[in-house]
């Protein structure tokens, strides 16, 4: 059977669910823990949409040094032992552009 977009009866999109506060998902992307030579990371693919975008946020990517508009897919990714809690690793996130990410540990040091 095909999925619905539509509302539900609560006046909700599916799949809006998400809880509030540090928790909730970034961007309507799943989160997974990655293990790295640099220890294991939580890493969520967003879409771009959301409220980033309706703002005109950018983020600077710790890869390249380049903008990463809100408004475009990326990577968010934090550290999964932060060692002031979760909730300290969750706020030290950074935006990542996708092939940034998936390349970081081959890349030599920024000049």
């Amino acid at each position: 059977m095909p999925r619905s977009n539509r509302p539900r009866r609560g006046g909700r999109p599916l799949g809006r669910d998400a809880p509030a506060g540090p928790a909730r998902p970034l961007g309507g992307g799943l989160r997974r823990v990655e293990e790295h030579p640099d220890g294991e990371w939580v890493v969520q693919r967003v879409t771009g949409g959301g409220p980033a975008a309706l703002e005109g946020r950018s983020y600077r990517c710790p890869g390249c040094d380049q903008l990463v508009p809100g408004g475009v897919p990326h990577v968010v990714a934090w550290p999964a032992d932060g060692l002031l809690g979760a909730e300290a690793a969750l706020a030290d996130r950074r935006h990542w552009h996708g092939a940034c990410w998936d390349r970081r540990a081959t890349r030599g040091p920024r000049r």
